[in-house]
């Protein structure tokens, strides 16, 4: 952290992003719609994030598939990378949740790849966070293009979007569980203390206890 790090201009150019590996484009891509999600969701959002989050969510939602098949396509390589900056413009002021709580301590503990843990836990975060208010979810949901018609009950929606998320997870080639990475059921008790230190938690729409972040990453295995 420090005022030093942060760049005086950022160039955002898509062709840069053509040669990643396979693995790659989906942990990132997954990246950028957990955070548009998280960010969405997050107890500190505003009119503001709201706007860049859900766009992001759109973009990513259309467009990571080609991006796996047909790498240099100017189209949707252009809209993953405005999806990215999007989402990062709605979580750097909104802050983030428990996906992200979570998917730190997998990362530092073990070596994993980040984007890979977003993808196979953003699903079960957003079931756990909707049982308590799934209002948000549905603007979520129409934002994939999922069929939210007006009115409809908000935990219908975060059925939807949980269901989505995992759905385009298996396009893009992310295992089903975190144990297909490398979590081992030992693990996950200090994965769950360590959750609970993370900043990211203090905005999460739902307070979770070390029990309930546990149940998650048993869930997620």
């Amino acid at each position: 952290m420090g005022r030093a790090l942060v760049p005086d201009v950022s160039v955002i150019d898509p062709r840069l992003l053509v040669t990643m590996p396979d693995w790659l484009n989906a942990a990132t891509g997954l990246d950028a719609l957990t955070h548009g999600i998280e960010a969405f969701v997050s107890l500190a959002h505003g009119p503001l994030t709201d706007t860049h989050a859900l766009h992001a969510v759109t973009l990513v939602h259309s467009n990571l598939p080609t991006t796996m098949v047909r790498r240099t396509d100017d189209g949707p390589r252009t809209a993953m990378a405005q999806a990215a900056l999007e989402a990062g413009l709605a979580f750097t002021n909104a802050i983030l949740g428990a996906t992200h709580a979570m998917s730190h301590q997998v990362g530092g503990m073990l070596d994993l790849p980040h984007g890979l843990i977003n993808g196979v836990l953003l699903p079960h975060v957003i079931r756990f966070n909707g049982a308590d208010d799934p209002t948000r979810f549905v603007p979520i949901a129409r934002a994939m293009g999922l069929p939210a018609r007006p009115g409809m009950p908000g935990d219908e929606a975060v059925d939807m979007v949980a269901t989505e998320v995992r759905k385009l997870a298996d396009e893009v080639g992310v295992p089903t569980g975190l144990g297909a990475i490398g979590v081992r059921e030992a693990d996950v008790p200090r994965l769950a203390r360590l959750t609970l230190g993370d900043a990211c938690l203090t905005t999460n729409p739902r307070s979770a206890s070390v029990e309930q972040i546990d149940d998650l990453f048993r869930r997620a295995l």
